[in-house]
């Protein structure tokens, strides 16, 4: 058996050390270091498991590409973030705050998944409370092969996997394991390496799909060492306000798939719901107008949405106005109101800025820069606008309106919401067939967009 030994690990970034620093050389980050107990009693780690064929290399032309059919987790939105499916051997970490919803939505996806065998893992909480939850939720589908197991050891549950042999493994939480090779405690940096290495070994060499749950810290970062998120094949983030009844799963690392996808649920008693056509849900319904409010025609990913983009202006009232953004860079909220007080002279120097994107969510598509405008210009005139008219168009440090990518898919969305008038670049008309049921009006400054909206001849 081997000595112990104790090393010291940067809880910031995960960097190993022999001794105690004062300062992280990779990080530069300051009494970071914290000294774990490393016990290898077996050496040859994952002895475990099973290597479906020995390793050897291959020359490039020699790999055949074999396209394997991939796995419906049961949830269409949650498949397209996914890049179409759950992929045979993937190691998938999905992330978010404490709440938010995590082992609900991959408790559902176990119960809908047809024809596989699914191993639930919770380190966190007991038979009867995943039995409680299992009752509340409705799924079209209930898999009769969900089998749930409570243990925190990974040598145990890859003893029980060996046995029951399922086609899909979850693990809430990776912060919860512990492995025997390493004497430090569960939630470790050494510990969530060492598991998620484990869980690599298996996944690659059993070709199986593996889900794990990530706690997040209070920086909104996943907690454990900069490495868990290299190791894994796709990291899905958690997002939304426990005010709101929204839920949105983005892909920030996908090695099979696009990460600019996203999926909405809806958190319900009965569990979470799909929202198939989410702008529906982010357009605020009302039966007057408010001045203020602006949609924009957005892109995430390969979807078009509808955004309400909501400003208040108001005075002052203390000596420093105030700026505010939720739901959009605020960086460039400050950079669009230089604009309008550069090209328009409009004089917001004193004045108090407010802006909001309806919904919860965060959208980074520069598309949405002219509906941030108008709503500006809009509050700030106290005029309301026309609540069929929608705009898309990039601002220019200039003024100038340049164009956005796919504006025929961006007119279609908004015909299907019934939208009859949309603002957007001129540069985007090239080549674009007129619509019967939009009303394009081409700009090409910040200056026409005001004369358009606001002059007392329109």
């Amino acid at each position: 058996m081997l000595q112990p030994k104790s090393h010291f690990f940067c809880k910031n970034c995960g960097t190993q050390s022999v001794r105690w620093l004062g300062r992280c050389p990779s990080c530069g980050e300051f009494n970071t270091f914290e000294e774990e107990v490393i016990h290898r009693e077996k050496p040859d780690k994952g002895k475990s498991l099973k290597k479906t064929s020995p390793s050897s290399p291959k020359k490039i032309e020699d790999i055949s590409l074999i396209e394997t059919p991939r796995l419906s987790s049961g949830y269409a939105e949650l498949d397209n973030v996914l890049g179409g499916g759950i992929v045979n051997g993937s190691l998938v970490l999905l992330g978010g705050e404490p709440g938010i919803g995590k082992s609900t939505l991959l408790l559902q996806m176990a119960l809908s998944v047809r024809d596989c065998s699914v191993l639930y893992v919770s380190g966190e909480e007991s038979e009867v409370q995943l039995k409680m939850r299992a009752n509340r939720l409705e799924t079209a589908f209930l898999n009769e092969d969900c089998y749930i197991l409570t243990e925190t050891n990974t040598q145990e549950i890859f003893a029980h996997i060996d046995k029951l042999k399922p086609q899909l493994v979850i693990i809430d939480s990776i912060q919860t394991l512990q492995s025997n090779l390493l004497d430090s405690a569960a939630g470790s940096i050494s510990q969530i390496k060492e598991c998620a290495a484990e869980f690599q070994h298996f996944a690659k060499t059993q070709a199986i799909p593996v889900f794990l749950i990530g706690h997040i810290t209070k920086d909104g970062t996943i907690a454990g060492p900069k490495v868990l998120e290299h190791i894994v094949d796709t990291v899905l983030q958690f997002e939304g306000d426990q005010h709101y009844g929204y839920r949105i799963v983005r892909s920030m690392k996908n090695r099979f798939g696009s990460t600019a996808e996203l999926a909405i649920f809806e958190m319900q008693s009965s569990g979470l719901k799909e929202i198939n056509n989410p702008s529906e849900i982010l357009i605020t319904q009302r039966d007057e107008s408010f001045s203020g409010s602006a949609i924009a025609t957005i892109l995430e990913g390969n979807r078009t949405l509808l955004i309400e983009t909501q400003a208040l202006v108001s005075s002052a009232v203390y000596g420093t106005p105030q700026r505010s953004a939720n739901g959009f860079d605020l960086r460039r909220t400050n950079m669009l109101l230089a604009v309008l007080e550069k090209r328009c002279n409009f004089k917001l120097g004193s004045k108090d800025v407010f802006l909001n994107i309806a919904g919860g969510i965060r959208v980074e598509d520069p598309a949405l820069d002219l509906a941030v405008i108008a709503s500006i210009l809009s509050s700030s005139l106290d005029e309301a606008i026309d609540a069929h008219t929608c705009f898309t168009g990039e601002v220019g440090l200039s003024g100038e309106i340049r164009p956005v990518t796919r504006i025929d898919q961006r007119i279609a969305e908004a015909e299907k919401i019934g939208f009859n008038k949309m603002f957007l670049s001129k540069y985007n008309m090239k080549g674009l067939q007129p619509n019967k049921k939009v009303k394009l009006i081409p700009i090409s400054k910040v200056e026409e967009l005001f004369e358009l909206l606001f002059s007392n001849d329109n």
